[in-house]
């Protein structure tokens, strides 16, 4: 058995499945102020009376991280930074605590400049006066050498609880994007640890001696151990969430948009052939550009509990939420009270939803059951209009799925899958006004824990090779190794799909879901003198998002378990 957990703003989805497809499945609200009662709340009542032996595997999707930095209170941490001559990296500043340092490494990873010692320690001092306690250190070329940023980290040893450090956080060569992750990792350390440590607290209570997933930002899992080291991973896994839920269901040789309709927020995404978009760089939230691998999705403050009011003559629906709908003990009107005044929703109190729309039909100067139809159809363009603007967006750039290039692809979907709680009440209406053929996926209530819950682990490896200097280097996995001038762009693919595979081990995946590829092959020689002296080899390699291998008939099985 497998439980997947998604916290969402509104509610927190809990599923429980086996080999037959879903067992059981319960909603519980979401206390944002204490996520973790929240969760054991949804894990005890989704295993009443069921032998913890039965359960293998739990997999959680969580806000947390992502609220945090959305609200702006993240605690303090702070940043070292080695960049050498040509560019500024107080451009890049993060936070208050930031200092620059000297040192430099160039593109190669040969050493130009050296670390100042002295420096180093009284920026050390510094930081420890004021109380911080974790630190990112971030060189510019760390990904070709990380020797600076380790030889920062051996000066500071000691001193401070928690060291992050740039060339970890990601292969990629990107100086802005690779300070933004590190200091997100370092920043929501502690509460993503407080987080791991509640939830690991309350399943061994519970003798749930399984092991831990959580699903990060493009579609995988990783073991909750090794995300204590990668907290930053788990930022936008909601969303995610929702995609996984819908990839299985949707059509072959087909663009399809997803819609999550959640009480807080609509997410959506674009499939392609079944296979997610993806953000090629990294996540941008607010202010920081990451090199955080993510699905593309979008989140819009449009959901069943959001505020509507009428003002300037029109109707605003969010982007905030107050509480539940006023059907359900709340006290502002929402989409939800105009559904249930339209006699959609029945398990509520539809007089308490009349009342909540009664003044905004007064002020537009028609009926309540008028202005509940203009409320939700007005919802229902805002969600169209987003998702056009999305496709847009896309279109305007290279289209990337999680598989590869598509050259030139310009995405034109004609369908759209929904789920969530009020997905079918939506995909009627959605269908009616729009030219999209609206389909409600199966379990549309809890989709997205069933898309967290049988989702597989992934990770990605990046490998580089300078046969001049004779080097073979991935300093975001611990490894170097001298090689000879002949080493060839074969014997990187090999050396690359071993990493990954003892990478994707390591962090939980099992050994029947390692569906690996090449992402990157770039090959270029090095001439001097009209001679070729070298090449310089870069190989990245991934695990493919997808579902687990062993619970491939479950999602055939919710289908039928759904039509009956």
């Amino acid at each position: 058995m497998i439980i997947g957990l998604d916290v969402g703003g509104t509610h927190t989805d809990v599923v429980l499945l086996d080999n037959h497809g879903l067992v059981n499945e319960i909603k519980v609200y979401t206390d944002s102020t204490d996520l973790f009662s929240t969760v054991l709340n949804g894990l005890r009542k989704i295993t009443q009376d069921i032998n913890p032996k039965l359960i293998k595997r739990v997999v959680l999707s969580t806000t947390l991280t992502t609220n945090f930095i959305v609200q702006g209170t993240l605690p303090e941490v702070g940043m070292i930074v080695s960049s050498g001559p040509g560019i500024d990296p107080m451009l890049f500043k993060t936070n208050g605590h930031y200092y620059p340092v000297s040192g430099s490494i160039d593109h190669r990873g040969r050493r130009v400049e050296a670390i100042d010692h002295d420096e180093v320690k009284s920026i050390g001092s510094k930081l420890r006066a004021d109380g911080v306690r974790q630190l990112g250190i971030v060189g510019k070329f760390s990904a070709r050498n990380p020797s600076h940023e380790l030889e920062i980290r051996r000066i500071l040893k000691g001193r401070f609880d928690d060291f992050f450090l740039g060339h970890r956080v990601s292969g990629n060569l990107n100086f802005q994007r690779r300070i933004a992750t590190t200091y997100l990792n370092a920043a929501v350390y502690p509460i993503h640890k407080h987080f791991f440590q509640a939830v690991k607290k309350s399943l061994d209570q519970q003798g749930l001696k399984v092991p831990i997933h959580i699903l990060k930002a493009d579609g995988g899992t990783m073991n909750f151990e090794s995300s204590i080291h990668f907290p930053g991973q788990t930022i936008l896994s909601g969303p995610a969430a929702s995609v996984m839920g819908a990839t299985a269901y949707a059509p072959a040789e087909e663009d399809i948009l997803v819609f999550d309709i959640g009480g807080t927020t609509t997410d959506m995404a674009i499939l392609i052939d079944r296979a997610p978009l993806l953000d090629p760089v990294g996540i941008e939230l607010g202010k920081y550009k990451t090199l955080i691998r993510a699905l593309k999705t979008r989140s819009i403050g449009i959901g069943g509990d959001s505020v509507v009011r009428f003002k300037a003559g029109e109707i605003e629906i969010g982007p905030d939420r107050a509480g539940y709908a006023m059907a359900y003990g709340g006290t502002r009107p929402t989409p939800t009270d105009a559904l249930a005044v339209m006699g959609k929703m029945t398990d509520c109190d539809r007089d308490k939803a009349r009342k909540g729309l009664e003044p905004i039909a007064s002020e537009m100067g028609i009926s309540i059951e008028e202005a509940a139809q203009k409320i939700f159809d007005r919802t229902c363009c805002l969600i169209l209009k987003a998702a056009d603007k999305m496709v847009d967006q896309i279109n305007s750039k290279p289209v990337y799925t999680v598989h590869e290039l598509q050259e030139g692809y310009q995405v034109k979907p004609k369908k759209i899958l929904v789920l969530g709680g009020p997905a079918p009440y939506f995909a009627e209406h959605l269908e009616k006004i729009s030219e999209y053929t609206v389909t409600v996926i199966p379990s549309w209530k809890v989709a997205n824990a069933i898309g967290a819950a049988l989702a597989r682990t992934t990770c990605e490896v990046t490998l580089f090779a300078d046969t001049e200097r004779g080097i073979l280097t991935a300093p975001e996995e611990k490894f170097k190794k001298n090689i000879s001038r002949d080493f060839t762009r074969d014997q990187a693919v090999q050396q690359a799909y071993e990493l990954l595979k003892q990478k994707a081990l390591q962090i939980g995946a099992s050994s029947e879901d390692l569906e690996m590829e090449i992402l990157e092959d770039q090959l270029f020689n090095m001439v001097r003198g009209f001679q070729t002296t070298g090449r310089n080899i870069r190989i990245k390699a991934q695990v493919k998002p997808g579902l687990i291998q062993r619970y491939k008939d479950v999602v055939e099985k919710l289908s039928l378990q759904s039509d009956s």
